[in-house]
Order: C-alpha cells, then structure tokens, then sequence
C-alpha cells in the first residue's frame, strides 16, 4: 500500500510557475513509477507526466512540453511537477498516481494508486 499526498496548488496569474509535490509513504517509492494528470470541471482526468522508476525515463503530454518538467528524489520519497510558463487552460485538479512497474506510463487505469489531489488555478 502506497499513501500519496499533493501539495503545491494555488492560484496564479497566466505566465508564472507552481511547484506541485507528491510525497508518498508506506512501501518502497523507488518501486514505483510515479504519474501526474489533471482533471478539468466537467471533463475526464487526462495525463501529464511520467517519470520512471529510476528518474532516468520522462513523458509528457504535447501540450506540456517545454513547460513543464517531472522529476522524483528517491531519498524524500518525492516526485515533483515543475509548471512554468502557466496558461488558462492548465487549470485542473491535478492528481499524483503510483504505478508497481518499471516504465513510465501514460494511461490513468495502468496506475494503482491515486493522491487526493491539488488545485491549480491560472488566471489571465
């Protein structure tokens, strides 16, 4: 069993930066290949980023690249999403998620475990 807890959301003016964090507890992070996706009022919960078990291995969505940058410390038992260059359209519930294997992985229904979520609010 993993625990994920985001913290990092707030409110920001299009064009600035958030750093969201996810700290995770409970068996070993470095098993886990670590996801973030985002959820939008009244849409499906899409991906963002993945980053593999080892740090060495990222994925993005197009409209994040560039932008947006992914990674974990092993040791703080952390991943992270740094968001720069913040648009209207980033903003969503933005969720942390666990996966066992040791890839990166794209689809929400391949993670086994989820935070409770953070919002991100960009405003223009």
């Amino acid at each position: 069993q993993v625990q994920l807890v985001e913290s990092g959301g707030g409110l920001v003016q299009a064009g600035g930066s958030l750093r969201l964090s996810c700290a995770a507890s409970g068996r070993t992070f470095s098993s886990y290949a670590m996801g973030w996706f985002r959820q939008a009022p009244g849409k499906e919960r899409v991906f963002v980023a993945a980053i593999s078990r080892s740090g060495i291995t990222t994925d993005y969505v197009t409209s994040v690249k560039g932008r947006f940058t992914i990674s974990r410390d092993n040791a703080k038992n952390t991943v992270y999403l740094q968001m720069n260059s913040l648009k209207p359209e980033d903003t969503a519930v933005y969720y942390c998620a666990a996966h066992s294997g040791p890839y990166y992985y794209i689809n929400s229904y391949e993670y086994d475990y989820w935070g409770q979520g953070t919002q991100v609010t960009v405003s223009s």
